[in-house]
């Protein structure tokens, strides 16, 4: 496994925390001490959780990659891929502002918040890292 650039190293560390947020939503979920358990108050700490974190996080990332557009084809393609897969998971989020809220929905964004972040961690960062030079990494400046 390749070491992450510490450059990429605070979006790594706010997907650690954006992971156990997938998992506590997905069916089945263990408990997590100091978390949510019930279904509404779990719909409300994502929602929470969104605006409070991910949605920085989102802007983040996408400034990052609008720097580094057409350094590699491979980048751009999930560069595009996870520009829509914000979009997604922003509405998702934002569509628990509701009292309803079903295990359902609950489960489907956890998964798909948890699908991701992988896609992220083990596709995107690793490319980054390959094909973006030193000067363009360490011109990455997160809030």
């Amino acid at each position: 496994i390749m070491k992450r650039h510490e450059a990429l190293a605070p979006l790594s560390r706010e997907h650690h925390s954006a992971l156990i947020l997938a998992q506590l939503l997905k069916k089945d979920a263990p408990t997590y001490k100091g978390l949510p358990t019930a279904l509404n108050e779990k719909a409300a700490y994502a929602l929470q959780m969104f605006t409070a974190t991910l949605q920085l996080h989102f802007t983040n990332e996408e400034v990052m990659l609008d720097k580094i557009r057409n350094v590699h084809t491979g980048i751009d393609k999930l560069s595009d891929e996870i520009f829509r897969k914000h979009q997604q998971l922003k509405k998702m989020f934002l569509s628990l502002n509701k009292t309803n809220n079903t295990i359902e929905e609950l489960d489907t964004l956890g998964w798909a918040l948890d699908d991701h972040i992988r896609k992220e961690e083990r596709l995107l960062f690793p490319l980054i890292q390959q094909h973006c030079s030193e000067a363009a990494l360490n011109s990455f400046d997160f809030e």
